[in-house]
């Protein structure tokens, strides 16, 4: 079944959205929270989920604590009939731990996508009710830790503990609403 959204909806799906970017750049947190009724963050990498206001409050202190000046670069925004997708890169300096991963000073810009999905309230309005993020999170740590010098002593130690924050983080439980999915109806 084909369901046309009207200019207007897709106008303030997106209008949402680039305030929800824009406040996230500023890390004015009760902004961007304000774009959700219950905010909920999907990270496809990690196969975690951050659910409700204090769940995503931790990831952003500690997403900004390991990238403080965190920023993106929208490539593309696309509507789908329930999603706006936005293509970005992701850039920033890793200047705090990152779970186990100690930070290493380096730079990285890497590709990523985000659902943003909207459920219709049941009186016509159109809440935002989860972000959901892909990326290749093998890029990101070869930019973060594949910049570490070996052939100077100095990071070795940084880079020893690097390894072993990456096999802590490597070893978590995925979350199981991203591993239990509902079959797709492609009717």
């Amino acid at each position: 079944m084909t369901t046309v959204i009207s200019d207007e909806i897709l106008a303030s799906r997106q209008k949402l959205v680039l305030d929800h970017f824009h406040d996230e750049v500023r890390q004015e947190w009760d902004d961007v929270l304000a774009t959700f009724p219950h905010p909920r963050y999907e990270l496809i990498p990690t196969m975690t989920v951050h659910d409700g206001d204090t769940a995503v409050r931790g990831y952003y202190r500690d997403s900004r604590r390991a990238f403080p000046d965190q920023d993106h670069e929208i490539i593309a925004l696309r509507h789908s009939r329930d999603a706006v997708i936005v293509e970005f890169w992701l850039l920033g300096t890793h200047l705090g731990p990152l779970g186990a991963i100690p930070p290493t000073g380096n730079r990285f810009r890497v590709r990523m996508t985000a659902y943003f999905i909207f459920e219709d309230d049941g009186d016509g309005a159109e809440n935002l009710v989860c972000e959901r993020i892909y990326f290749d999170s093998l890029t990101l740590l070869k930019q973060l830790i594949g910049g570490l010098n070996l052939r100077k002593p100095r990071n070795w130690p940084l880079a020893v503990r690097c390894l072993r924050g990456l096999l802590r983080e490597a070893g978590g439980t995925p979350h199981p609403a991203l591993v239990n999915t509902p079959e797709a109806d492609l009717s």
